[in-house]
């Protein structure tokens, strides 16, 4: 929990703040920083809202800071999902090509 000293010390709070905030105790905390304990799900839930992050991120299974965010699908009819589904195949090279020639027709 590396990272949890980390966020916490950007954050210019002490462990009796941050356990504050979390509802915890500063010796849970300091616990889980110095890996005596480890936090249980609940924990770890409300750490990473704190912090705006994702648990994966906080237990080190993860580089990517941010929490991730659900994703939508489009709105899109059949021919729509099927033009997508075919792009997402194609090449780097090829995806380009296709993009080349969509500023074309459009034009």
């Amino acid at each position: 929990m590396e990272r949890l000293r980390k966020l916490r010390e950007e954050q210019g709070l002490s462990q009796q703040k941050l356990a504050k905030y979390i509802g915890t105790t500063q010796q849970n905390i300091h616990r889980y920083e110095n890996g005596y304990n480890e936090p249980d799900t609940a924990t770890l839930t409300a750490l990473a809202n704190f912090f705006h992050t994702s648990i994966d991120y906080l237990v080190g299974n993860t580089d990517i800071r941010h929490k991730i965010e659900a994703v939508s699908p489009f709105d899109l009819n059949t021919e729509e999902s099927l033009l997508v589904e075919k792009y997402r195949k194609l090449r780097p090279t090829a995806r380009q090509s296709i993009l080349i020639m969509m500023d074309e027709l459009l034009q």
